[in-house]
């Protein structure tokens, strides 16, 4: 079956970090570029970041630059989002994405 399965999402204060990941199976994730993208509560789904197949090469919103950082372990088929620096207007539903394939989702709320 292929399937992304987010997790690492939470509650967390204004300036805190969280780690998400984004295990894949059921495809040939290693030879894929990957992305993440989040959907705020009564907004539309907003791209993140995206990295290449061997991780060689990343791109970021300007919203979540030089505080997020992408990477992927083709090895255990999973892709990450570190973000620092968390903001209030980070929070959202995260999911990892390729195509018109997409996870659940992970919830990340950062609030005091």
């Amino acid at each position: 079956e292929v399937q992304l399965v987010e997790s690492g999402g939470g509650l967390v204060q204004p300036g805190g970090s969280l780690r998400l990941s984004c295990v894949a199976s059921g495809f040939s994730f290693s030879s894929l570029d990957m992305n993440w993208v989040r959907q705020a509560p009564g907004k539309g789904l907003e791209w993140v970041s995206s990295i290449n197949s061997r991780g060689s090469r990343t791109n970021y919103a300007d919203s979540v630059k030089g505080r997020f950082t992408i990477s992927r372990d083709n090895a255990k088929n999973t892709l990450y989002l570190q973000m620092n620096s968390l903001k209030p207007e980070d929070t959202a539903i995260y999911y990892c994405q390729r195509g018109a394939l997409r996870g659940q989702g992970t919830q990340v709320i950062v609030s005091s």
